[in-house]
């Protein structure tokens, strides 16, 4: 993140270093793991209990990522006039009051209210979180602390999966509110201790933004490809994530514990795939680690097809490993390539790109399962925009280089004077005189 001096000498925060992360990475698990991805291990159970079709409970996924969308647009605005940490409370407030819904829904009407309040909090939530998180770490750490929001992430899914697959196995399919009764009472200690415990300093924001945060996106470098990149994962992950378990128990036949169990390798893998990949970025580059997990990730959906059960175990860890690295790294891309007044506007844009794949994806997944009979055509759709990732992923620019390299300075022959109790270097020449 580019900063003005003043910034980061002043006080920033209540809560400072490692402690502040941590917490910001639970409250990303809270706003983004609960807050989208339960509904996609539970949607077996919601479809069986509430009587729906694919299509129609990939249609209520779509309202959830469709009040992303809003979200993102409200960001790029409040980010204008208001601060980061601002935006990011009132995303809170609004995420735990959806996870209440959801706990109390007795419809799929009243569902789909629960999952709209949830993905706008989670975009107002989410999209501040990076500078947040960042700012409370020593400049040469902020990176790592962008990989533990993923980490939080994953943190989230896990508990998902495992505790939905729990309450599934033990109280049947219509026992799904509860799943939401519990991560509703977790995010309101959650979301307490960031209200009472995580301080951020930024100036006055600047109105320079833009319809959409898209002016002060074109400020940034290599914003082009960059939409593309991210666009492209909006789209492939949801179709991977969000009918994972719904594949592996209609297409290949697998329990729903043992489908479960896959969703949790899948979010233990995302624990540690934003710091490895971070680790692997800092190592060989932004571009080639994500253009890497582009392709990766092409080559391990397909993998799960045959549905086998080892090679489908294997290929859930990868896909949480490079789920939680590739917006990782493209986030990291965007907070090291903008100011402080342009971060929130751009990474709103950006995630307005984002979210309208990510709000297509579920309903033509869903679509395609009914059309077909099958999800196979849903996966290898997803492989083939991995593709289209990859391609924009190549196209990024690398590291900012000077126009023009710098002229050596002269080799000059020097004695040592002293003055003053302090020592100066003197060229020769000139002491000579």
């Amino acid at each position: 993140m580019i900063a003005d001096e003043t910034e980061l000498s002043a006080p920033r925060r209540k809560l400072t270093g490692l402690a502040a992360v941590g917490l910001m990475a639970l409250l990303a698990g809270v706003a983004q793991s609960f807050g989208r991805f339960t509904y996609g291990v539970l949607l077996p159970a919601i479809r069986d209990d509430l009587g729906l079709s694919n299509t129609v409970a990939g249609s209520l996924a779509t309202v959830n990522l469709a009040a992303y969308l809003i979200g993102s647009l409200v960001v790029a605005a409040a980010t204008s006039r208001f601060r980061l940490l601002a935006v990011m409370r009132i995303g809170m407030v609004l995420a735990v009051t959806g996870q209440l819904l959801a706990a109390v829904a007795p419809s799929a009407a009243a569902l789909g209210l629960g999952l709209f309040m949830m993905g706008l909090g989670g975009a107002l939530t989410w999209i501040p979180a990076p500078v947040v998180a960042s700012d409370a770490m020593a400049p040469g750490k902020r990176a790592y602390a962008i990989g533990v929001l993923g980490a939080g992430m994953g943190l989230g899914v896990v508990f998902a999966g495992q505790f939905a697959g729990f309450v599934r196995s033990t109280m049947g399919d219509a026992s799904w509110r509860n799943v939401y009764v519990a991560q509703f009472l977790i995010a309101v200690v959650v979301a307490t201790a960031v209200l009472l415990l995580i301080g951020h300093h930024q100036g006055r924001p600047s109105s320079k933004a833009g319809i959409g945060g898209f002016s002060a996106l074109r400020r940034m470098r290599g914003w082009v490809p960059l939409v593309c990149a991210f666009s492209s994962f909006g789209f492939l992950y949801l179709l991977v994530v969000a009918f994972l378990t719904t594949r592996l128990e209609d297409d290949s036949g697998w329990t729903s514990a043992q489908a479960s169990f896959a969703f949790t390798l899948l979010g233990v893998a995302m624990v540690f795939g934003g710091p490895v990949f971070i680790a692997f970025a800092s190592r060989f580059g932004p571009r080639p680690t994500v253009a890497f997990a582009f392709a990766a990730w092409a080559v391990v959906t397909i993998a799960i097809l045959p549905g086998w059960f080892a090679p489908t175990l294997a290929a859930s860890i990868a896909i949480g490993l490079l789920f939680a690295a590739m917006p990782t790294i493209l986030t990291l891309y965007v907070v090291n390539n903008t100011t402080t007044d342009d971060y929130g506007p751009s990474f709103a844009a950006v995630t307005l790109a984002f979210g309208v794949t990510q709000m297509i994806a579920p309903q033509l997944g869903g679509y395609m399962a009914d059309a077909t009979g099958s999800f196979t055509w849903v996966f290898l759709l997803s492989a083939a925009l991995a593709v289209v990732g990859l391609g924009a992923a190549l196209r990024l620019p690398g590291p900012a280089r000077p126009d023009f390299a710098p002229t050596p300075a002269p080799a000059l022959e020097a004695d040592w004077r002293k003055i003053n109790m302090t020592y100066v270097v003197t060229p020769a020449d000139v002491a000579a005189h």
